[in-house]
């Protein structure tokens, strides 16, 4: 990685590629979105969440909104998981006041025989185009994460339908049917690797692979059906483009019992939630990857002082040294106060700043 180690360009870069850095780089899941109320404003414009993301103009604006406000350290795109399974035909829908919910979900053997991968270019167009202006936005002022959620994740939600509380149809498929929950992930695998390597190609200077639901399975599931897919859409990436690293981070929400096995997948930095201390999930990944994390997000609902130091005890928390980026133990919630938010960035970099190195 080229450049000071006080840009603002690549702080974020440098941080998870184990570099050193003037301050710890902090950026929040679902720091685009509906806290905020500029956001709130655009997607009353848009009329509704699917049309907000496939409005590259609009699905650009959002992504940039919380830059614009806060000093974060990074960008990352406004999009949405399911777009891929949507992007696969099964017709995604988002219910008010009951989240997303698909058309046409899996059901059987014939139904996984009819997916296909989709082509980015194609299918996903509105994606690369948002990617492309973002990055023409932004200047290089901060760098720009693009996503996609793992292939488990994905198929949980193809498969239930909807999200879940008990996950009993995939389960179900799981312990009927492993070869036919193979092949529906195998797909999924290419689906994945394909979208992160066009959002690469349009522009993402880092990528992150979101496995939510990873946690709700027994720990040798986790490693075949979770960790293992995860791993060959890591070595399917793009990981360099012109001329520098394209970091990949991967983060399994209550997948602390598993951070040593998500390490040896080579990928570049693991986010850790709130469930997990810093200082023994560095100790357990042996500074094979960088770490992302981990305040509990309820945390943003302190009084100020209290936010204050349950900041900074993250921080002491994963200690001195390379490889840390501040973030949430998992996204901001919509009712939280903007101002907040602000504290919280405030706060890890002031208490985070080293001497610059002596000569």
């Amino acid at each position: 990685m080229t450049g000071p180690l006080s840009d603002r360009s690549n702080r974020l870069l440098r941080a998870l590629m184990r570099e050193p850095v003037d301050m710890t780089p902090v950026w929040l899941m679902r720091q685009a979105g509906r806290y905020l109320p500029e956001y709130r404003a655009l997607r009353a414009q848009a009329g509704s969440f699917m049309a907000l993301c496939q409005s590259p103009e609009l699905a650009c604006e959002v992504t940039l909104q919380p830059v614009r406000r806060f000093p974060l350290d990074a960008a990352i795109l406004f999009s949405d998981i399911l777009t891929v399974p949507d992007a696969m035909g099964l017709g995604l829908q988002f219910v008010e006041g009951e989240g997303p919910r698909f058309e046409r979900p899996i059901r059987d053997a014939h139904d996984v025989a009819r997916l296909t991968v989709p082509d980015p270019h194609q299918d996903l167009v509105y994606v690369l185009d948002t990617v492309g202006r973002v990055r023409r936005e932004l200047k290089g002022a901060c760098p720009l994460i693009g996503f996609s959620g793992s292939p488990w994740t994905l198929a949980t939600y193809m498969v239930e339908g909807q999200g879940s509380s008990n996950f009993r149809r995939i389960k179900t498929l799981l312990f009927a049917d492993p070869a036919l929950l193979g092949r529906l992930l195998a797909v999924l695998v290419q689906a994945v690797i394909a979208y992160l390597n066009a959002q690469i190609e349009a522009g993402a200077q880092a990528v992150m692979i979101f496995d939510t639901w990873g946690g709700s399975l027994a720990a040798d599931h986790f490693l075949r059906y979770s960790r293992d897919p995860m791993s060959a859409v890591v070595a399917g990436l793009t990981r360099r483009r012109d001329g520098q690293a394209v970091p990949v981070i991967v983060f399994t929400k209550g997948g602390g019992a598993w951070l040593p096995a998500l390490a040896d997948i080579a990928c570049d930095a693991l986010g850790v939630d709130w469930t997990c201390s810093l200082q023994k999930a560095r100790a357990e990944v042996g500074g094979r990857v960088a770490l992302q994390g981990n305040l509990d997000p309820m945390a943003l609902y302190a009084p100020p002082d209290r936010l204050r130091e349950e900041v900074k005890a993250v921080l002491r928390d994963f200690g001195p040294g390379v490889g840390h980026v501040f973030n949430l133990g998992h996204g901001v919630l919509p009712d939280v106060d903007p101002e907040r938010v602000a504290l919280c960035v405030e706060t890890v970099h002031a208490a985070s700043v080293r001497p610059p190195p002596s000569n």
